[in-house]
């Protein structure tokens, strides 16, 4: 080896000595120290000129001194101590367990005059699990790969660590460029990194992609620092590289497993909030075609018709729909047969090799222009009742695509779809008993109007025309009655309107004050025994069906009599608030509890305290709120326990 060589090897091992993390110290056979990097500095304490020429015993507790003595027998045999683990002992006396390996130091004729150890802390060892990957890294520190390099990018040492990391031998590598490692796409780094040594900078946990001898990119974070010479010129560069593969790929792992969670998450409430069945088994199809990576998923689920006949329908998903038009819907086959039975998931790396396959006519297999499929996933939709519902379907050109996370995954989704499906036909079969009984009131209403109609009539000559008496007693209470009934049958027949969409409102702008005023005097003559207190704001102007608010105003005046008959005093207010028009009646009755409240503007409901004592099908409020929703505004009922109903209700005031 030459001088310069000699020089240029010396500044390596000086930088690398210099720059290392791990201790490094040397010690004589009289066991003086003799060398002291800037790492052992932080390990123990001591600085440089404190530890020089001192015993290296200063470093070893009592209870391990005799340890030494074993090991240095060892040594001054040339045998090597690699990592061997033990007790140290800082400046300021704390015991810390490191790993220390130690080597012999020889002279020019081979004869060993001391010995070098490099030292680590091991504490981080005994740490928590959550921090094993920082733990690791320090405890393998010494399997990193140190490279020298000359700043034309010539290799000049390279370590154990570089040989387990790259696969290259010291040999075979020495000499090389280091653009031996380094992928083609990735060159350009190198220069970039020679710029910044040049310029005497650090680079500093760089990540990026080296290869190896093999071929294999492996994921490493890089630190580079300038290699100086005696005179502080920068001759080269070390680089320390540890290899992260394993961090990246757990990375890559993890946010694998975000994305599933975050669609398993978005399926499982999707399908729940939703009653239409098509749109949950589309997405489910979607959801399930992406958790597994298939090329396509399919659901084929059964349907039952009117008549009772069954049928299969399907969603698509990975391919347009039109790739499936020209197919027969799956049969029941040997292929098939597990799924649509419910026997159980059918998962297979190739489908055209398992012995089930291509066993039926016509096709004995795909048919021909069906899409490639090789990779098999199947999974049965089963209700909790034990029905089969369908099944899902997933397919991929290549082989062992499929593994049991994904068919976990389809399991889990396909259960859930299950619960979502038997809701959805619950719902439909709801839907569907509600428009029948709608097709009945709105029939039953229709045809009572006019036999009531005719009986009114009858009525009304039968009561002018009778003498006074018994007779003309009953013919007025008839007509009472049948007013009420009249009533009950308008309100089924507006509910029929409501519920096929058919309810007409004419808007047109008029003085609300006006319609007020014309429904107190109307109140005043029907119930002479009761005070309504009136309070009307002025003018109100409001653009309204009049007919239809003022049925409104009489139910709910007809209610404040209706819930309150011992009192004697119903109020009606009405005021402009800013852009509404609020109107308020108040009746002196007992009141709505609070769990009656929320349901009170229901179809059909009726408070139960009060069902017994009053008439009516529960339709008139519900009826009312339809109006002023239709109307834009809104109704609520404030009722305190013991202290009357007050329901109010706002439309939009009018401006021209």
């Amino acid at each position: 080896m030459t001088r310069l060589q000699h020089s240029q090897e010396l500044s390596t091992l000086q930088s690398i000595f210099e720059g290392i993390d791990d201790a490094i110290f040397c010690h004589d056979l009289d066991m003086r120290i003799t060398h002291w990097n800037p790492a052992a500095e932080r390990l123990f304490g001591y600085s440089l000129e404190e530890i020089i020429d001192e015993s290296v015993y200063l470093l070893i507790p009592e209870n391990r001194q005799q340890e030494k003595s074993d090991i240095m027998r060892d040594i001054i045999e040339g045998k090597q101590i690699g990592q061997f683990k033990t007790i140290r002992r800082t400046r300021e006396g704390v015991e810390i367990p490191v790993s220390i390996t130690i080597s012999p130091i020889k002279d020019q004729e081979g004869q060993v005059i001391g010995s070098s150890q490099v030292a680590r802390s091991i504490i981080e060892e005994n740490a928590a699990e959550e921090k094993q990957a920082r733990l690791a890294a320090i405890v393998a520190s010494s399997d990193d790969a140190i490279v020298g390099k000359s700043l034309q990018g010539i290799i000049t040492s390279w370590n154990i660590g570089a040989e387990k990391m790259f696969g290259y031998t010291e040999q075979e590598a020495i000499g090389q460029h280091i653009s031996l490692l380094i992928p083609p796409e990735r060159l350009d780094e190198e220069d970039i990194i020679i710029r910044n040594i040049r310029a005497g900078k650090k680079v500093d946990h760089f990540q990026t992609i080296r290869r190896t001898k093999g071929g294999q990119q492996l994921h490493i974070s890089l630190t580079v620092s300038p290699i100086l010479n005696k005179a502080g010129e920068i001759i080269g560069a070390s680089k320390i590289a540890r290899n992260i593969t394993a961090q990246k790929e757990a990375e890559r792992s993890i946010a694998k497993s975000m994305e599933r969670l975050e669609i398993l998450n978005s399926i499982s409430k999707s399908i729940n909030e939703d009653l239409d069945l098509q749109h949950i088994l589309q997405r489910v199809t979607d959801a399930t075609t992406r958790l597994t990576g298939a090329d396509f998923g399919a659901f084929f689920y059964n349907r039952v018709d009117q008549a009772g006949e069954s049928y299969w329908l399907y969603t698509i998903s990975g391919v347009p729909r039109a790739a499936f038009e020209n197919f027969p819907m799956p049969r029941n086959t040997a292929v098939f047969h597990p799924t649509f039975s419910g026997e159980g998931v059918v998962r297979v790396d190739d489908i055209t090799k398992d012995p089930r396959y291509g066993k039926n006519s016509p096709y004995f297999g795909m048919p021909e222009g069906h899409l490639p499929v090789v990779s098999y996933l199947a999974v049965p939709v089963i209700t909790h009742s034990g029905v089969v519902i369908g099944g899902l379907f997933f397919g991929h050109q290549q082989a062992g695509i499929f593994k049991e996370e994904h068919e976990d995954l389809v399991v889990t989704v396909a259960s859930q779809a299950a619960v979502a499906i038997d809701n959805s036909r619950l719902f439909e079969e709801v839907k569907d008993l509600s428009n029948k009984k709608d097709e009945f009131i709105a029939l039953a209403s229709h045809e009572l109007k006019t036999p009531l109609t005719s009986m009114s009539g009858f009525l009304q000559i039968l009561e002018r025309t009778v003498p006074n008496g018994i007779a003309k007693s009953f013919a007025e209470k008839a007509l009472k009655q049948l007013a009420k009934l009249n009533e009950l049958v308008n309100d089924l027949f507006d509910i029929s309107k409501i519920q096929a969409g058919k309810l007409q409102l004419n808007f047109e702008p008029f003085d609300l004050s006006d319609l007020l005023n014309e429904i107190a005097d109307t109140f005043g003559q029907t119930h002479a025994d009761y005070n309504l207190k009136m309070s009307v704001d002025g003018e109100l102007l409001v653009s309204g069906d009049k007919m239809r608010l003022e049925q409104v105003l009489t139910n709910l005046l007809g209610n404040a009599v209706k819930y309150a008959p011992d009192a004697r005093e119903v109020s009606m207010m009405a005021i402009r608030t800013g852009s509404e028009v609020r109107i308020s009646v108040k009746d002196q009755g007992p009141g709505i509890l609070p769990e009656n409240q929320q349901h009170i503007f229901s179809q059909f409901y009726r408070v139960k305290e009060q069902e017994r004592k009053t008439s009516g099908l529960g339709l008139g409020l519900y009826i009312s709120k339809d109006i002023i929703d239709r109307h834009g505004g809104r109704i609520w009922v404030e009722s305190p326990p013991g202290h009357g109903a007050t329901f109010i209700f706002t439309l939009p005031a009018f401006t021209n």
